[in-house]
């Protein structure tokens, strides 16, 4: 099984006529995604041959997305100052899953659209995130999907897409049911704690990784949610543990403030919680087949 997105998901791409949207459209068409259509609103009744010869209708709006192909995955690969509109949109089609690579979006217009989803049927990935990748059945964003390896065991949840993808790589052998990169932005959808607890709702998913990192208390959340609510396993992992104080380091979101937000504080809370935190992504990755091996799924 999968979380999220499964190989019933099918998706259209905002943007996809652009550079980027071109580049990961074929890289999602090339693992195995369904992608039914693409929407740009200059560019409605046109069609995209992507190399092997699948071609793509282009739409006008999300609407007619959903309405002519039953879309209920939309990624969205458009500049920053367009996002707000773009998400807007999704929202307002009430698609499913939005998962929003896009970064730069100037907070103001992020917490503007989400307000807008709130209450709505749309659940936003994102934004400045990977995205999702289900191994053997779909992908959702920019993971490489052949660091990803089979469909497995272990459910993946992490603020950082470089180490979504070394995490993903250390334990391809192992497989995973669905990688989710949630961003690093300030303020982001889908978060830590609404992958967990859909990993522990999910029969396939035998154990949890979750990496973090410095600034706000998102992972200090998690365990609190982790300490209460999941019976499996879980292994964390948090970057910045060499972060300086008071300096913004990547994301927007990782700024550590006095003793709040610190690599250590983090590690302290999610250990407190029965979390085994590892202190580099390899350790986190022999934490995890420690394991495996302790419940029987090595």
């Amino acid at each position: 099984m999968a979380i999220f997105l499964d190989r019933d998901s099918k998706i259209i791409v905002q943007g996809m006529t652009g550079s980027e949207g071109m580049k990961h459209s074929q890289r999602m068409l090339d693992s195995g995604s369904n992608i039914v259509g693409g929407v740009n609103p200059s560019k409605g009744g046109q069609t995209v041959t992507f190399e092997g010869g699948k071609q793509v209708p282009v739409f006008a709006s999300v609407a007619e997305a959903m309405e002519e192909t039953g879309a209920n995955v939309s990624v969205i690969f458009v500049p920053a100052k367009f996002t707000k509109a773009a998400a807007e949109e999704a929202i307002k089609a009430e698609m499913p899953l939005v998962v929003l690579i896009t970064e730069g979006v100037p907070v103001n217009d992020t917490a503007s659209f989400f307000a807008l989803a709130k209450n709505s049927k749309t659940r936003i990935i994102g934004p400045n995130c990977p995205g999702i990748i289900s191994p053997g059945q779909s992908n959702a964003g920019i993971i490489p999907s052949d660091s990803a390896g089979e469909a497995g065991k272990i459910g993946l949840v992490s603020k950082s897409g470089t180490l979504t993808y070394q995490v993903m790589h250390e334990l391809s052998d192992v497989g995973f049911t669905s990688c989710i990169g949630i961003g690093g932005d300030p303020i982001i959808g889908t978060t830590h704690i609404d992958a967990i607890e859909a990993f522990q709702n999910d029969p396939e998913t035998k154990a949890i990784i979750m990496i973090g990192e410095i600034g706000g208390d998102a992972e200090e959340r998690a365990a609190e949610y982790i300490a209460k609510n999941v019976t499996k396993p879980v292994v964390g992992y948090v970057a910045g543990f060499t972060a300086p104080e008071g300096k913004t380091m990547g994301h927007a979101g990782a700024i550590v403030s006095g003793s709040s937000g610190t690599a250590e504080a983090k590690k302290v809370a999610l250990e407190e919680a029965g979390v085994r935190v590892g202190k580099t992504p390899t350790q986190a990755a022999e934490l995890m087949r420690e394991v495996l091996a302790e419940i029987g799924e090595a």
